[in-house]
């Protein structure tokens, strides 16, 4: 049985240049790691998602998403839009920053 091996992919879209998120990194054990803790350095959102990762890693760096993955981005973005929209929220009502909190 192979072991699974950690799996990450880095998008980025602009509006105003792209037509669809363009893959800015990619790949898999020690670099999936290292895209994990850039992001999480430079406080950027990460979505974690074996499955996602899995079809989203098959693209190469410097390629629009096609397509066919258009939902899965969709679903990805959504997701991280309402864990931002719910960290804002506690912060208006008084809790704790979470920015020191333990991640998994």
């Amino acid at each position: 049985m192979s072991e699974s091996k950690q799996k990450a992919i880095a998008l980025k879209y602009n509006a105003e240049q792209d037509t669809a998120p363009v893959v800015i990194a990619s790949g898999y054990g020690t670099v999936a790691e290292n895209i994990i803790d850039i992001a999480e350095e430079r406080g950027i959102p990460v979505y974690r998602d074996d499955s996602a990762a899995s079809l989203l890693c098959m693209l190469a760096v410097g390629n629009s998403v096609p397509e066919e993955l258009y939902e899965i981005v969709a679903t990805i973005y959504s997701q991280i839009l309402s864990t931002a929209a719910q960290l804002t929220e506690g912060k208006h009502l008084g809790y704790p920053d979470l920015e020191g909190a333990q991640r998994e």
